[in-house]
């Protein structure tokens, strides 16, 4: 079990270090490619959302230079990053991703979209030959530990999402949302969830601008909005007073500049700028305008922080599942460890059994059906019994610590070592004869 994660969030990083880690979901396959040819890296998965980049590997050797391959993909010098970045190793790195899975590591403890993220993420890596084991094992068994918070704690439910925490924000712009227009600019699901809020709320209308324009158009039909050429975005967006903007663009698309064109037109009538976009959609110049409202995804956090506690105590209940589970797949895993062992023996001793049987079969005769059945029978019995002493050993040691010496004494006493050896030479054609 050779695991470890490094990465940055919400606690850990400011947005404006976050957004230099970000990957575009172009570009994911191709760093994630980058990132299993990195030294020591054996299988990996990428999860970078809004509120955190991380890095998860199965390593060859138990250990990889994880900060270099940041810095040295991100071209960020080691000494700006290592303030900011986490690192866990085997069961830390297992029981943080258990945590991140089932949304208790998320800015808004509870919420949905955690699940989705970290699934999508394992999808793009096992399609390009990333994940094909270990991690396997694990993102699964990540998913069926969320499943089992969501089922047997609230934790879950009633959960203060980025939707719910922009109607309160709203509302205390502009005191009442009857009659205000929504504008999206990108047509994400976050974006989609806190329009849908908005709306509920009394927000009158919507526009969305896409740079994709039949994606805007799909969204826009759902609420019977309007659909808007992402060309025209600067032509338009003062129509909106509430403006949510979650798009991939490497930089920022607002800038002050267009804040004092947009407050120009509406004579000063403010607007909102909800920002949930990592790297940010717009320039923190533009709040420094009389009138222009802005909040990024950093911003979001400390408005929702009061809600967290109303939750602590299914958190703690959420947290102790957690803890069992950890030790549950750690003991899967080192039950995997030794059935390798395991399969030799009962191999090797089937050998011994079929020879020996097959060297006094000449001076046995002929012998009948239920005579050659009592013979398997028989020599069966025997070598089970040889065998169940060492099976159930190896089977408790993978339990502790002492695993590794247990294997290492049961494969010296039966020759396996040696047995496997002779055994990857015959498959490779070694040995005298070798490969036509």
């Amino acid at each position: 079990m050779n695991f470890q994660l490094i990465g940055v969030n919400h606690n850990s990083a400011p947005v404006e270090v976050r957004e230099r880690l970000a990957i575009p979901e172009s570009r994911l396959p191709d760093a994630l490619r980058c990132f299993t040819q990195h030294p020591g890296v054996d299988e990996g998965l990428i999860l970078c959302t809004c509120n955190r980049v991380e890095l998860l590997a199965q390593t060859k050797n138990g250990s990889a230079d994880l900060r270099g391959f940041l810095g040295d993909y991100f071209h960020i010098e080691h000494s700006e990053l290592a303030p900011h970045l986490y690192e866990y190793r085997e069961h830390d790195a297992i029981r943080h991703l258990f945590r991140v899975t089932s949304s208790l590591d998320s800015m808004i403890l509870g919420e949905a979209q955690i699940l989705g993220q970290v699934k999508e993420a394992y999808a793009t890596a096992r399609a390009v030959g990333a994940i094909h084991s270990q991690l396997d094992l694990l993102l699964t068994r990540a998913f069926a530990v969320a499943k089992r918070v969501r089922t047997e704690t609230a934790v879950g439910s009633s959960a203060v999402s980025v939707a719910s925490v922009a109607v309160e924000l709203a509302k205390k712009i502009f005191g009442s949302l009857n009659g205000k227009t929504v504008y999206l600019v990108g047509a994400g699901k976050m974006s989609e969830l806190a329009a849908r809020h908005l709306l509920a709320h009394g927000a009158a209308s919507i526009f969305v601008a896409n740079r994709t324009y039949d994606r805007a158009i799909r969204l826009a039909q759902k609420f019977n909005g309007q659909a808007i050429e992402f060309s025209r975005l600067y032509d338009t967006c003062d129509k909106g007073d509430i403006v949510i903007t979650s798009t991939g663009a490497p930089h920022a698309i607002f800038r002050r500049e267009h804040g004092e064109l947009f407050l120009s037109r509406r004579k000063n009538r403010p607007m909102f700028f909800i920002d949930i976009a990592v790297p940010r959609d717009v320039d923190p110049e533009m709040n420094k305008l009389d009138g222009i409202f802005v909040y990024d995804i950093d911003d979001l956090q400390q408005a929702v922080s009061s809600h967290v506690a109303d939750r602590k105590k299914e958190a703690e209940h959420a947290t102790a599942i957690i803890e069992s589970e950890v030790e549950r797949f750690q003991a899967r895993l080192q039950t995997l460890d030794v059935v390798p062992t395991i399969v030799s023996l009962q191999d090797h001793l089937e050998t011994i059994r079929q020879a020996e049987i097959d060297r006094v079969r000449g001076r046995l005769g002929v012998l009948s059906p239920d005579q050659e059945l009592a013979i398997d029978t028989l020599t069966h019995g025997i070598v089970n019994k040889i065998m169940h002493t060492p099976i159930t050993t190896l089977k408790s040691a993978a339990r502790d610590s002492e695993a590794t010496t247990v294997v290492d004494i049961v494969r010296r006493l039966f020759n396996l070592q040696e047995k496997e050896k002779d055994k990857k030479a015959a498959q490779s054609g070694g040995g005298t004869g070798g490969r036509a």
